[in-house]
């Protein structure tokens, strides 16, 4: 079942909050699998949590659009650090103290020549005011030159008439920056969204600006003027990428010629409006060809899925084993989550409307879309497609399946902090609803262009008589028990005076996350690393518990990036060795199984209560699991366990097994990855502090040759009958087991348990 709950912000929790909520969003996402909602909570754009922090990405080209001038205009998400053009601009202060955000990010890439450069033209003009710019020398960037630009400064409670006041100052930045271009005969220059960030300038107005303005600037240039060749429209952050094409699209592309994503796009019907981080597309097509992550299917009462069109159609590509699992599965909400079989999409969640006129049938529709969509998210996919649902036998008429539908997606993209893709999908002859539909986005577009959409609850604000809701942070989960564990994470860590994180991936830091550490070391907060008996740790202290914790989240944000790029570069090698590509998967098991009624008694004569089990399902790593078996010549395994933190489960759902995600409270056979023969001699290899939930994998373990270990082996040792090879494994006794291979282990099943004393005292 879909877990929920909501975390009240006030006093200091409310000011960590608003210094770093994206980052903490993504921490707790990818800690414990929660999708984090902040309600009424106003933002700072903290420096170490702003895009530019984030890891570098491959430039991807997401528009573009030939002006009839012949300058082309696009939008690409990419890090301008690394951005091979003529000229990157710059969003500066008047200063031209380059200590925050892209500033940072282009003085530290580029080296000490930017800031000294930008220092001797302070010491020269006193200041560069606003609406003006400078081009520069680029130092180590992979461009010719920089131009600083200075685009006004908003407060982060500006109005709508402090933003018409601002407006002609962006327009004169962005003139000042094609300037430049002009009288340098530049080919190309690439501008990200300046003022939008630390300046606070709304990101929707900020993109329309800058777009209206290259446009207006093109359209009456002289004919004797330098002509670029393309004008680029940078940033790393989706948002500011959806806005800058939103923005192209709407001022742009009607008027201009084809290029492309335009001449990319399939030929059939598509409409596209950008609501906050959801992207709502319209098309025309057949559902059960879409390839999103999820596609959704309106299914009967009595669970038979060839009833109705939109079902049949489904089961008839799927296959009938998805009748046999929909029969067999519980319903979560409106939902039923079934495997995707034949069809293209990764889950099929099959909703359970009911007819119009019978009590609530709005309602449910609406609360059946949205939890469509918050399962989409809580699962973190990226991409869901809709039918038409209750078009057809519930008896709604097309216009209120509409306005339901794009109200829940609204709804959602309002509250939802990340990026993701809803489609509604219309059969291709079907005209009518189609025609509907896109009324209806048509309308949504409109509400959209408005206003800045991320902030449209704050309009409320505007209304004296309106009550501005009490700031929160609404947790999602797929399950009660993860929902819970953020809680209780998130309660303890915002109360701390002190932060300690204990994680051996700690060991991979590099360069630039030690620079990020020295950076944060500031105003009282000291930082120290430890690594004692084969664990690292990291403890965060000062004056001031506010800045502890927010220096501690920048920490968790800084350890979560190694961890992905561990995860990428060890799928990549799992794909090298594997011919059967990666994919995983975690299915629950029922608890009427047997596999969970012969593994509950186990966990119950150690105090703890079983509340899920979780088939591991990795064709890859069994793939690996078996080449190992026959090079060791071993013909049998060993059932065992390891207890691991809750954010590593996914990473040993698709990686295996490694050292870093399980540490013993004591390696004293070595410095392999250790297992455990029983439930209760895990629980005493990995000493947990007072926790609620406890996570086990159990595993088949190939030992084949073993020895006792000792401290410090970082490999087996040589075998005295043939020093030319190594033991297979080393051994603390019969229970505990050391192996140095993660390929030797395969996870079979991932086992929440719950603390009976926890239980007790709740």
């Amino acid at each position: 079942m879909e877990g929920k709950l909501d975390f009240p912000l006030h006093g200091p929790s409310l000011n960590i909050v608003r210094k770093c909520g994206p980052g903490l969003s993504d921490i707790l996402q990818s800690k414990f699998g929660c999708v984090a909602i902040f309600e009424a909570v106003d933002f700072e754009r903290d420096v170490n949590f702003s895009q530019y922090k984030k890891p570098k990405v491959v430039p991807e080209k997401r528009f573009a659009v030939k002006l009839k001038t012949g300058v082309e205009v696009s939008v690409w998400k990419a890090d301008l650090t690394d951005f091979k053009v003529d000229a990157v601009v710059n969003a500066a202060n008047s200063d031209l103290q380059h200590y925050g955000g892209l500033a940072l990010a282009l003085s530290e890439a580029g080296g000490p020549q930017i800031q000294r450069e930008s220092d001797d033209y302070i010491k020269r003009n006193v200041c560069l005011a606003t609406g003006e710019a400078i081009i520069g020398s680029a130092g180590l960037l992979p461009c010719k030159n920089i131009i600083h630009a200075v685009g006004p400064q908003l407060s982060k409670f500006s109005t709508k008439s402090d933003v018409a006041r601002a407006e002609p100052l962006l327009k004169k930045a962005i003139r000042s920056i094609l300037d430049i271009v002009q009288k340098n005969s530049l080919k190309s220059v690439a501008i990200p969204a300046i003022s939008s960030g630390l300046f606070n300038y709304p990101l929707s107005e900020c993109a329309n600006t800058i777009v209206s303005t290259v446009k207006h600037y093109y359209e009456n240039v002289s004919r004797r003027s330098h002509l670029p060749e393309e004008i680029f429209l940078v940033n790393h952050d989706d948002p500011s990428v959806n806005e800058m094409m939103r923005a192209c699209h709407q001022i742009l592309a009607q008027s201009s010629s084809k290029t492309y994503s335009q001449a990319a796009a399939p030929k059939t019907s598509a409409h596209t409006v950008q609501l906050g981080n959801v992207r709502l597309i319209l098309r025309r097509g057949k559902i059960e060809e879409q390839q999103t992550d999820v596609i959704v299917n309106t299914a009967s009462s009595d669970q038979n899925l060839r009833v109705g069109e939109i079902s049949k159609a489904l089961l008839e590509k799927a296959g009938n084993e998805m009748q046999k699992e929909i029969y067999s599965a519980k319903k979560d909400g409106h939902i039923i989550v079934t495997k995707a079989y034949s069809l293209k999409c990764k889950e099929v969640y099959h909703t359970f409307c009911t007819t119009k006129g019978n009590y609530a049938a709005e309602q449910i529709l609406f609360t059946s879309v949205s939890e469509c969509l918050w399962m989409t998210a809580a699962r973190q996919h990226k991409s869901i497609a809709f039918p038409a649902i209750g078009t057809g036998n519930l008896g709604f008429s097309k216009k209120e399946v509409a306005h339901i539908m794009s109200d829940a997606v609204a709804d959602f993209a309002q509250k939802y902090p990340q990026m993701i893709e809803v489609h509604f999908v219309i059969f291709p002859s079907d005209n009518s609803t189609f025609k509907v539909f896109e009324e209806q986005m048509r309308s949504c577009q409109r509400n959209a262009s408005q206003s800045n959409f991320t902030q449209a609850l704050e309009h409320r604000a505007d209304f004296h008589e309106s009550k501005r809701p009490t700031p929160q942070i609404s947790l999602t989960g797929d399950s009660d028990e993860t929902v819970r564990e953020a809680e209780r994470w998130l309660s303890r860590l915002l109360k701390s005076s002190k932060v300690t994180i204990c994680n051996n991936f700690i060991l991979h830091f590099g360069e630039e996350e030690y620079q990020q550490l020295s950076r944060l070391t500031k105003n009282g907060v000291s930082i120290d690393e430890s690594f004692d008996r084969g664990r690292a740790e990291i403890t965060v202290k000062g004056s001031s518990p506010e800045d502890v914790v927010v220096v501690g989240l920048q920490v968790e944000a800084a350890l979560l990036n190694v961890q992905r790029e561990f995860v990428r570069e060890e799928e990549s090698a799992m794909c090298l060795m594997s011919t059967k590509g990666v994919s995983f998967d975690r299915r629950m098991v029922d608890s009427h199984r047997a596999a969970f009624s012969d593994r509950s008694p186990h966990f119950e004569k150690e105090g703890l209560r079983m509340v899920k089990l979780e088939q591991v399902e990795n064709n890859s790593l069994e793939m690996l699991f078996d080449l190992k078996k026959r090079q060791l010549n071993c013909f049998g395994s060993l059932r065992m366990f390891q207890l691991i933190p809750a954010q590593f489960r996914e990473m040993v759902n698709r990686t295996g097994f490694h050292a870093e995600y399980a540490p013993p409270t004591d390696p004293a056979y070595g410095e392999g990855i250790y297992f455990a023969s029983t439930v209760r001699k895990a629980m005493e290899v990995w000493k947990e502090r007072n926790e609620e939930y406890l996570y086990f994998v159990e595993a088949e373990v190939l030992t084949g040759e073993s020895t006792l270990g000792k401290p410090g082996l970082v490999l087996p040792p040589n075998k005295l009958t043939d020093p030319q090879r190594l033991y297979d494994s080393v051994n603390g006794g019969h229970d505990i087991s050391v192996i140095f291979s993660g390929y030797q282990a395969l996870p079979k099943y991932i086992i929440t348990c719950k603390s009976q004393s926890e239980s007790s005292h709740l």
